[in-house]
């Protein structure tokens, strides 16, 4: 009996894997995980697990959240700075710009110190329906993780939408669609394919900005692990944990982006 052979991209797939020097950072990985856990100190594991499963939802809740709000204002962002007239193109042009320019953490803080400070003196904010929010942290951080994520990648959907071929755009006019079929059907899931391989990236680097949300005494996973260095006055065994964590939600984020990559037909591409 004999097996068909593999087809020419898995098995060059498979043989990028093989490569000297991805196996001997593997081995490294294996043998510091190995010697962490022989060596280190976790006793106080199963006392901050709840905590920590408390984080790891804080932080899942942020990165998402904020991910996908962000998305949603970065598609007409990016939109009318291809099509739009000047008076919406550049306020979206210089939002981007200006956001892009500052740093995360100057942002954050001045929703939360700032335009949080602000509200307590507004007569009647506390009868408010939205003050018990208003009044708590956990807002402000996603607001500033949304924004941000909305600058980047506003930027890149704008080449996105405009790196579409007109040709398509065009022949989709002659079939005579509309205005919003023709963005709905043709012209955003091909910029959506474009943007896709930069998107996992920018939702990687979103996941890492998101322990700046500590910084305004929300606890998500880094505030756990922040506070279970204070209580037992460990360094590096915490610190490894809050790493290796990161380590897999990455690679989760990546094989996930990769598996949508791959489901996207790609036909006249």
């Amino acid at each position: 009996m004999t097996t068909s052979p593999l087809p020419a991209d898995e098995t060059s797939r498979r043989e990028s894997w093989l490569k000297p020097h991805r196996l001997v950072l593997i081995l490294i990985a294996v043998a510091l995980i190995a010697a962490a856990i022989i060596f280190g100190r976790w006793d106080w594991l199963p006392r901050y697990l709840p905590r920590l499963w408390s984080g790891l939802l804080v932080t899942l809740a942020m990165l998402f959240g904020s991910a996908l709000l962000g998305f949603v204002l970065a598609v007409p962002l990016g939109l009318v700075q291809v099509t739009g007239p000047w008076w919406l193109k550049t306020p979206a042009a210089a939002f981007c710009t200006m956001i892009r320019g500052t740093p995360l953490l100057l942002q954050l803080w001045l929703l939360y110190y700032g335009l949080g400070s602000l509200f307590p003196m507004i007569p009647g904010i506390r009868e408010f329906f939205l003050w018990p929010y208003l009044r708590e942290a956990w807002p402000y951080g996603l607001a500033a993780l949304t924004i941000s994520f909305a600058a980047y990648e506003g930027e890149i959907m704008r080449g996105a939408f405009a790196g579409v071929p007109s040709g398509e755009l065009q022949a989709a006019r002659a079939f005579g669609m509309s205005p919003a079929k023709l963005l709905w059907r043709i012209w955003l899931p091909r910029a959506l394919h474009r943007a896709l391989p930069t998107l996992n990236g920018e939702t990687v680097l979103q996941l890492k900005s998101t322990p700046l949300i500590a910084t305004i005494t929300v606890v998500d996973l880094y505030g756990v692990i922040s506070r279970v260095r204070q209580e037992t006055y460990l360094t590096y065994e915490p610190l490894f944990l809050l790493a290796l964590i990161y380590m897999v939600l990455t690679a989760i984020l990546v094989f996930a982006f990769r598996y949508f990559e791959n489901r996207i037909p790609t036909r006249g591409i």
